[in-house]
């Protein structure tokens, strides 16, 4: 159960910021954009030194700086715990609105007709995305890197306690290294085919 709460974290969390990246990503072509998949070619030990390269790209030198500690988490993004303007944006997102002069936004349903969660990417820091309730409490926020929304770019996941919840290397758009709460690896995107560590198809999605 918990494994499998933790992947449908990691899937909200592509989902939202390929949503918002998408328009861009068109606009400013990456140079890495000729990506090759070798995963299901190479050999396991290559397979493991290429999990541990991106592990420590993202956890160990942290050179993006979006890997925060849950007291730097909290200095960091502490006006955001609460949507002030929960009440319009509750509004907005329902009505289908997924943009307006000041952020980009994303609604989630439950059974298609109850909002769930609705997030929030404001247009004056695109490298966050905020997730709320509909009564404007933040349940999760996105950290982009610099890079974001071109590639190579990382992105990672935290709930309102700051702590880690799924964290993305982004290869390219069609591949994502990904991990969770507790460093350890998920599994390689290609395209809609999610592979684990053996090369191993274990998941597929709608929204690549």
């Amino acid at each position: 159960m918990k494994k499998c709460l933790i992947t449908l974290m990691m899937l909200l969390m592509f989902c939202i910021t390929n949503a918002f990246a998408a328009e861009k990503v068109v606009q400013n072509i990456p140079l890495q954009a000729a990506v090759t998949f070798e995963w299901l070619d190479i050999s396991q030990a290559q397979r493991d030194e290429q999990v541990e390269y991106f592990k420590s790209l993202l956890f160990e030198k942290n050179e993006s700086r979006v890997y925060f500690t849950k007291d730097e988490f909290k200095k960091e993004f502490k006006k955001f715990y609460k949507d002030k303007d929960y009440k319009h944006h509750y509004l907005l997102v329902n009505n289908g609105i997924t943009e307006d002069d000041t952020a980009k936004y994303c609604a989630f349903y439950f059974k298609k007709n109850t909002l769930l969660m609705y997030a929030i990417q404001y247009k004056d820091n695109l490298r966050n995305a905020f997730y709320y309730n509909g009564f404007g409490r933040m349940y999760f926020t996105d950290v982009m890197s610099d890079e974001y929304p071109n590639f190579p770019y990382t992105s990672m996941q935290y709930d309102r306690k700051g702590k880690l919840k799924s964290a993305i290397y982004f290869i390219s758009r069609d591949i994502q290294y990904m991990f969770g709460p507790d460093k350890e690896f998920q599994g390689i995107w290609y395209k809609d085919k999610m592979y684990d560590k053996k090369g191993k198809q274990i998941l597929t999605r709608t929204n690549w």
